[in-house]
Formats: C-alpha cells, sequence, structure tokens
C-alpha cells in the first residue's frame, strides 16, 4: 500500500480554526488538504493508500482511502474533517485513536512514532534528492514530505536514520501535493516505464 506522510509544521492542532482561511489563519491548512485529494483521490475513483497528516509533531491524523466515505475533493470539506479529527482529540488515549468517521483517525503521535507505527519502505521526498526517474520503483513505500517548510534538522535526522532512500520529483520545486501526485504517478508508471 502507498502512504504518504505529510508534516504540517504550522498546522493547528484544535478545531477552533476558520474553513474559509486556510492558507493563514489555519496555518497553511490548505496544503494538507491538498495533499489528502492528492493523495486518494482518482478521476471518478479513490485510491487504496493512506495520508497521514503529522500537525505540529503532536497528532496524526490518518485518511485511509480502504474505508473513507463520503470524502469530497475540495479543501473546504477536507479541513471540516480535520476540524471534526480534532474536536474529538480528547477521544484518542495512548494509541487507540479517535475516529471521528468512516476512514479517518486521530492519534497522539509525532513524527517518529507515527514512521514507527505505520512502517513500510520509507522514502523522503526532498528537492536535494536523488531523481525519482533513476530510482527502481519501491514496493509499499511509505512517503515523507514536508508543507511549505522544509524538514526541521531533528526531522532531517530521523529520516536520514531510517529512510532507504531521498528522492527528487523533478528539477523545480514543487508544492507538496504536486509532490505527491508525481509520486504516484511513478509508481502508475511503473517507474516511467509503462502506460
Amino acid at each position: 500500500m502507498r502512504q504518504f506522510v505529510v508534516i504540517g509544521h504550522d498546522a493547528p492542532t484544535d478545531p477552533e480554526f476558520p474553513l474559509d482561511d486556510l492558507p493563514s489563519a489555519a496555518g497553511r491548512l490548505d496544503l494538507l488538504c491538498r495533499c489528502v485529494t492528492s493523495g486518494l483521490f482518482l478521476s471518478h475513483n479513490i485510491r487504496d493508500a493512506r495520508v497521514h497528516l503529522v500537525l505540529a509533531d503532536e497528532y496524526t491524523i490518518t485518511f485511509d482511502g480502504a474505508t473513507v466515505r463520503h470524502l469530497n475533493p475540495d479543501e473546504r470539506s477536507t479541513a471540516a474533517r480535520i476540524r471534526n479529527a480534532l474536536a474529538a482529540r480528547e477521544d484518542a488515549i495512548g494509541h487507540m485513536p479517535a475516529e471521528p468517521s468512516p476512514g479517518v483517525e486521530l492519534r497522539r503521535l509525532g513524527l517518529a512514532d507515527t514512521l514507527e507505527r505505520i512502517g513500510g519502505a520509507l522514502v523522503t521526498l526532498h528537492e536535494d534528492g536523488d531523481p525519482l526517474a533513476t530510482a527502481d520503483p519501491i514496493a509499499d513505500p511509505t512517503f515523507v514530505l514536508s508543507d511549505h517548510r522544509d524538514f526541521t534538522e531533528t526531522e532531517t535526522a530521523l529520516l536520514a536514520d531510517q529512510a532507504t532512500a531521498r528522492l527528487s520529483v523533478g528539477p523545480e520545486r514543487l508544492h507538496a501535493d504536486h509532490a505527491v501526485t508525481v509520486a504516484h504517478n511513478w509508481l502508475d508508471t511503473d517507474g516511467y516505464t509503462h502506460y
């Protein structure tokens, strides 16, 4: 299964954020919402993939394409799902998640614990990585990428220790949601060899 872990450095950790100002008042939550839709949606279908949003290294909200229901491909409705998950955060006890809606879970886990829990072949997506086109496709990858900010020193050290590869999706800096789409295309085409 394909998984994407997106780190939201400025993302809210409580549900008191406005749905009409996601880019600024909600800490670039618009970008995280677009990562969810890029990670899960096809035209008229949903991928069997998971997107994990790590919010301020405190909570991880998981969207599971196999079980999610009534998710629409727009930022506002995805942000409403995130807000509902954060409103249910008191129900997340220990490693038991809060499950505010089908296919959406919130856990009290930061990045290190999330990576340990979900497993998979860990791949860092970063502009300074090796070109994606020169790498062999990876079975059961877990791609880790950052929001509009670069990885912190702690995150960089963690990923350097655990990741099997550090790959770049192209010669230009892309938004995180675009990087998710490129990574899907790379795997869909078996490393750009089959269309």
